[in-house]
């Protein structure tokens, strides 16, 4: 049978649950516009199809990385206003302005290379950006200082950009002490008084990231920049579901593309790092850690196959992956087994690879969606 995706493992991608988190989000702060976060290809989730999706849903703007997923965006034919998380690079200006994309400032020096290229190209009309302000994170932003302040009004008087929006980012929101959250919010306030002091009052605010959207309103400002949410996974294992109600996007599945039946003391995998107990079925997935199934879980993490868990053994290696099949009902070859996903009650989470390999869902699902194809599920 022909398989358009000429792989036996593949990402599955329910564009219904995406729609359905979209929109829980919105439940949650219906008064701000809504900055989706599609950088790295959606979490890797695939950054077009993820992101015409949204656009569709209602959401304001797209945040991207970089300029290349930017440029990826326009030649898919998506319009709507593109937010540039990271600092542009000093000799690309110019692309920020053909893309149309809204650059996040944190130096004066960056804000007059716009000015210039602006001023040079565009016949007077200003380009928006928004002006990022250190509350906290001690990444990208112009610290609040003497020197910060005098930089942001020399900012504000040049010619060629205009403040469309202040930025900054929440370090901490998904912790459960809440304190270092709320004095990142505080100078926040503080910072935007100052700024409305000296003149510059742009339309946006934006602070909030998914933890923010869900556990501080008063972040939500007049636009929040939800990520991992979108994608229905919470920002920490500590966080519960009961500001809102997510579900996973993504699932990861692979046919069994051979089993074996092998004798006790059988070795399976590089270096013999596992040696069957008693006669076993042994089966073999076409993915590996080159595809995100991280190589530390060798050993410790599971699939769903026919109802039931079957446990990964020996060692993942780039392109494969072990399972003990013996205690699956009726198990043959190309039955499919859940890498990530859910099979009635039983599923096997992000979170749950994420904490045996040592990192946050974050990772995992991008690691996933870098050379696995996928599969769309329409939108409900």
């Amino acid at each position: 049978m022909y398989n358009e995706t000429r792989r036996a493992a593949w990402v599955e991608i329910n564009l219904g649950a995406l729609n359905d988190n979209y929109r829980a989000i919105r439940r949650i702060a219906p008064y701000s516009a809504v900055i989706a976060a599609v950088k790295a290809d959606a979490y890797g989730h695939g950054a077009v199809k993820v992101s015409w999706e949204l656009v569709k849903a209602g959401a304001e703007y797209l945040g991207v990385a970089t300029l290349d997923e930017a440029a990826a965006l326009r030649r898919a034919g998506v319009v709507t206003p593109l937010v540039l998380f990271s600092a542009t690079p000093r000799g690309n200006v110019k692309d920020v302005l053909d893309l149309k994309v809204i650059p996040v400032i944190s130096s004066y020096e960056d804000a007059t290379l716009l000015s210039d290229m602006a001023s040079a190209l565009r016949g007077g009309k200003a380009a928006d950006i928004f002006l990022a302000v250190e509350t906290g994170m001690g990444r990208l932003g112009i610290l609040f200082d003497n020197t910060g302040s005098a930089q942001i009004a020399d900012i504000a008087r040049l010619p060629g950009v205009n403040i469309a929006g202040i930025f900054s980012h929440l370090s901490a929101a998904d912790d459960d002490d809440p304190s270092f959250t709320m004095d990142q919010i505080n100078q926040f306030e503080k910072i935007s008084a100052s700024l409305a002091a000296m003149g510059i009052r742009p339309e946006i605010r934006t602070i909030a990231n998914s933890a923010g959207v869900m556990r501080y309103p008063q972040s939500h400002y007049e636009a929040v920049r939800p990520g991992i949410a979108l994608y229905g996974l919470y920002p920490a294992r500590s966080m519960d579901d009961s500001a809102i109600d997510l579900s996973p996007v993504m699932s990861v599945r692979a046919n069994i593309v051979l089993i074996r039946r092998v004798p006790a003391g059988f070795s399976v995998g590089y270096r013999h790092s596992y040696h069957t107990e008693r006669e076993s079925l042994i089966g073999v997935l076409p993915l590996g850690y080159g595809d995100g199934l991280p190589r530390v879980v060798s050993g410790k993490g599971r699939v769903i196959v026919n109802g039931v868990y079957a446990p990964l053994v020996g060692t993942i290696t780039m392109d494969q992956a072990m399972v003990d099949l013996t205690d699956v009902p009726g198990v043959k070859e190309y039955d499919e087994a859940i890498v990530l996903g859910s099979d009635g009650t039983l599923s096997v989470t992000a979170d749950e690879i994420a904490e045996l390999s040592g990192t946050i869902t974050y990772e995992a699902t991008t690691r996933f969606g870098q050379r696995l194809p996928k599969v769309y599920k329409g939108a409900k």
